[in-house]
């Protein structure tokens, strides 16, 4: 669970509009980057939603890394983009991996704003490891 947790929001995105339109062109820029950083794709999904009385409709490109995970949602009416990235740092820290992602994904879109948050997750790696976890109970959910 220890990991970096990545996220950014992008507006008014100045990049070619098939980055916010195209799910696979998208998704392929996703995978590209992803290899480029060091990380590992281990499975993706690429969706266009429909187009709307706001506009075209935007995408969603999921990839799902042997690392943890990438997220990108577009809204093309707004310009707009949404970023997320989360790496595990079980095995190795994959910290700077994460970063380079998070900025080549920045490069992609051009924003000519953006709002960049970034999460240290769970326990240290050095830290002694958790007690065991007592069974789950259920309990009721009240009507």
């Amino acid at each position: 669970m220890d990991g970096l947790h990545l996220t950014a929001d992008l507006h008014r995105c100045r990049c070619d509009p098939q980055w916010l339109l195209d799910a696979n062109a998208l998704g392929q820029a996703c995978l590209a980057a992803v290899a480029n950083c060091g990380l590992h794709s281990v499975g993706q999904l690429f969706h266009t939603f429909p187009a709307s009385a706001q506009g075209p409709g935007g995408v969603t490109a999921t990839v799902l890394l042997a690392e943890s995970h990438l997220c990108v949602h577009t809204w093309p009416e707004r310009a707009a983009v949404t970023l997320d990235v989360y790496v595990c740092n079980f095995s190795a820290d994959h910290s700077e991996r994460a970063r380079a992602l998070q900025q080549a994904l920045l490069a992609l879109f051009q924003p000519e704003r953006q709002q960049l948050q970034e999460w240290q997750r769970g326990q240290s790696l050095h830290a002694a490891p958790a007690p065991a976890l007592a069974p789950l109970v259920s309990s009721p959910v009240p009507a």
